[in-house]
C-alpha cells in the first residue's frame, strides 16, 4: 500500500485529446478518494515536470505526439521513486500490450472502459493490483497458453526424427547417429532431410537452434 486510506490518490493524466483529458479529470475529481493533480498533452512535458507533481498513479495514453506513452513509461521506470503507470488507450493488439507491460506499466485499460471500472482500476493499481480490460486479460492469458517454440518445432516430427535431431544437436556425426540408432547412414540422411523440411531450416546449426528454442536467422 502506498499511503494511508484517508489520503486521496493523486492522479496525473497524459493524454493529447483535450476532450478526453477534460472528461477524465472531471471523473477523477468527482470520485471519492481520488484527485487529479495534473494533466499533460505530451510525454516530454510530463517527464520534465513529473517530480514536482508528486503523482501516485499516471493514466498514460500510447499514441502521443512526439515520444510514445510506452517510451515515456520506460523512461519513467528508470527514475527514482516513479509513480505507478496504467495505460489507457484505444490499442488492443498484442504488440502494444506486451511492450507496455515490459516497459513497466502496472495495468492496461481500453478507453471504452466504463467510468466506474476506471475509477476502481486506479484504486486497484494504487494498492498493488494490475487491472486490465477483460479483452486484454484474455489476450495475456492466451499468450501463456501458447506452446513453446521448441514444442511447435517438434510437433510435426516423428519419434525417430526427434531421436536423430537430438543426437544432431549434441554434435554427433551422421555415422555416429547411424551406429547409435542402429540404422543405415542413408536412412540418417533421409531423416535429416525430412527434419530440415519440416523445421524449414537449411543447416545443422539452424535445426539445433530451433530445437533448443533459440532464434533462427
Amino acid at each position: 500500500m502506498r499511503g494511508t486510506t484517508s489520503a486521496k490518490i493523486r492522479v496525473t493524466i497524459v493524454e493529447d485529446d483535450a476532450g478526453v483529458c477534460e472528461g477524465l479529470s472531471f471523473l477523477i475529481d468527482g470520485s471519492p478518494g481520488l484527485r487529479c493533480v495534473s494533466t499533460f498533452g505530451d510525454a516530454e512535458s510530463f517527464l520534465a515536470a513529473h517530480h514536482s507533481q508528486r503523482a501516485d498513479v499516471v493514466l498514460m495514453d500510447i499514441d502521443l505526439p512526439g515520444m510514445s506513452g510506452i517510451d515515456a513509461t520506460r523512461d519513467l521506470r528508470r527514475r527514482a521513486k516513479p509513480p505507478l503507470v496504467m495505460m489507457l488507450t484505444v490499442y488492443g493488439d498484442d504488440g502494444q500490450i506486451f511492450e507496455s507491460l515490459r516497459a513497466g506499466a502496472c495495468g492496461y485499460l481500453l478507453k471504452t472502459t466504463p467510468p466506474a471500472q476506471l475509477v476502481d482500476a486506479i484504486t486497484t493499481v494504487y494498492h498493488g493490483g494490475s487491472p486490465m480490460s477483460e479483452t486484454i486479460a484474455r489476450r495475456v492469458v492466451a499468450s501463456f497458453q501458447q506452446p513453446s517454440p521448441k514444442a511447435r518445432a517438434l510437433a510435426d516430427l516423428t519419434l525417430r526424427e526427434r531421436e536423430v535431431l537430438d543426437l544432431l544437436s549434441r554434435g554427433f556425426r551422421y555415422r555416429e547417429i547411424a551406429d547409435r540408432l542402429e540404422i543405415g547412414l542413408e536412412t540418417v540422411r533421409t531423416h535429416i532431410r525430412h527434419i530440415y523440411d519440416k523445421l524449414e531450416v537449411r543447416s545443422r546449426t539452424e535445426a539445433t537452434a530451433k530445437y533448443l528454442g533459440g532464434e533462427v536467422s
